[in-house]
């Protein structure tokens, strides 16, 4: 299997090979949208919290007594049915993090990347070397590259200039290699990967 390596100006550059382990992986949808729900339940923070019964401060003195007031037989202050007492089942601070293991993540990652491939929305481009960081500069050479869309690119975290360019277009978002997820594949139309990540990212799901 292979694919064309382009520049930014959408210039043909080579030809090299992707393994079908990875590029030719089945499409399995039950898997990527189980990957996608672990990776946004694990967004969540969990903090949030409100006050039981035992949380609420305040004398645990009986209101009133207990008869010929005609009132309901009232105990302490921070008992659910009074105003400003405890909450009754309310949030507690928990994980909402879902296990999945390294292998299911692994092939849905494959299976998201070869949904793409074949839709033909994966690019190979030989780098991404900037010249400069300004964002209106990077937008217009990807602009050659004709892709409509949201974009995720590909690259290292050391490029600085590309981290720059891309962070006030919320268009793109780039990520290193090691750091593609699969929501980030589905979430986004095109994905755009440099020779070298692509080879770091080769590296890792063959394993």
């Amino acid at each position: 299997m292979k694919i064309a390596v382009k520049s930014l100006k959408n210039r043909k550059v080579k030809e090299i090979e992707l393994p079908e382990s990875v590029f030719a992986y089945p499409y399995k949808e039950h898997l990527i949208h189980t990957a996608v729900q672990a990776y946004l339940a694990g967004q969540r923070q969990g903090t949030h919290k409100v006050k039981q019964r035992g949380d609420v401060q305040g004398s645990t003195r009986k209101l009133y007594r207990q008869k010929g007031t005609g009132r309901s037989r009232a105990g302490r202050s921070s008992s659910p049915l009074r105003r400003g007492g405890g909450t009754v089942h309310g949030p507690q601070p928990r994980s909402y993090e879902k296990g999945l293991s390294v292998r299911e993540k692994r092939n849905a990652l494959k299976s998201a990347l070869s949904r793409k491939l074949a839709n033909s929305e994966f690019l190979v481009v030989s780098n991404f070397e900037l010249e400069s960081h300004k964002t209106g500069e990077f937008a217009a050479s990807l602009a050659g590259l004709k892709l409509d869309g949201r974009t995720l690119l590909v690259d290292r975290f050391e490029n600085l200039n590309l981290a720059l360019a891309v962070r006030n277009n919320p268009a793109v978002k780039a990520v290193d290699a090691l750091g593609v997820t699969v929501y980030d594949v589905v979430d986004r139309a095109h994905v755009i990967v440099s020779e070298e990540a692509l080879g770091r990212l080769v590296e890792v799901l063959s394993k």
